[in-house]
């Protein structure tokens, strides 16, 4: 029964959530599988890496899907995507955790850009 109410409130919050907070909580859903795949490396849970792996690249094409070209800034931001993902490869290959600490900070310094920018959106 509680569970059933978890999933309704869940739901709820989703639905009613900002384009900004959603994006927002990409990005840090994005760090969060990024982090779990550096402490995957460091106690070599192949398993859980792959897995961490795949879910970042996952966001990372949703995100770059959901663009609107007809703004200058989505291209920039492709680009940025595209570095990303090119840096995930990177992480497969070479199994590096100094390459997920750098991607690591990128990715927070995008997200608080998009923070800050939404915050002045909604004032």
């Amino acid at each position: 029964m509680y569970q059933n109410g978890y999933e309704q409130y869940k739901t709820q919050s989703v639905t009613t959530m900002t384009r900004g907070e959603m994006l927002l909580l990409l990005y840090d859903e994005l760090l969060k599988r990024l982090g779990r795949a550096q402490l995957a490396l460091e106690e070599k849970q192949e398993d859980v890496f792959n897995a961490s792996i795949q879910r970042s690249k996952d966001i990372i094409h949703y995100l770059d899907k959901t663009l609107n070209m007809d703004y200058q800034i989505s291209r920039e931001l492709r680009r940025m995507y595209e570095f990303f993902l090119y840096e995930i490869s990177r992480i497969q290959a070479g199994r590096n955790p100094a390459v997920i600490k750098e991607l690591k900070a990128l990715v927070m310094e995008l997200r608080d850009a998009f923070r800050e920018a939404n915050k002045t959106s909604v004032v």
